[in-house]
């Protein structure tokens, strides 16, 4: 689930960025309103990929993208990428949470006693 989740998270830190850098040509919006929004979600973006491994990652990831529709409010067309990147990270956790189980139980058959590439028991 880790690696699905943080490829999520780079790939919002990248499009923010991105989308950012167009937002600024709005004339409706500043500078700084933008890179207020797009700033601190690339930061949590990358200090999240960090901590995918404690416990409550997922939640705080849950706020992330929470947080990332609601900056819809300040620049209108993070409502449209929150609302991809949230179901991007449902996909994330929902997905790698599968291929965890799948990972787990062939590394199960493979410690079994008797199974091809299992370690004699001396």
């Amino acid at each position: 689930m880790r690696t699905l989740c943080a490829s999520t998270l780079i790939g919002e830190f990248f499009v923010i960025g991105f989308a950012g850098l167009v937002a600024m040509k709005d004339p409706d919006l500043t500078q700084a309103s933008v890179w207020t929004v797009c700033g601190v979600t690339m930061l949590l973006s990358v200090l999240l990929c960090g901590m995918l491994s404690r416990p409550g990652a997922v939640q705080l990831g849950w706020a992330l993208q929470i947080g990332l529709i609601l900056s819809g409010f300040v620049v209108p067309t993070m409502f449209f990428l929150g609302a991809v990147f949230a179901g991007l990270w449902w996909c994330s956790v929902h997905y790698g949470r599968k291929i965890d189980t799948i990972k787990a139980r062939w590394a199960a058959a493979q410690e079994a006693p008797g199974a091809p590439g299992a370690p004699d028991a001396a």
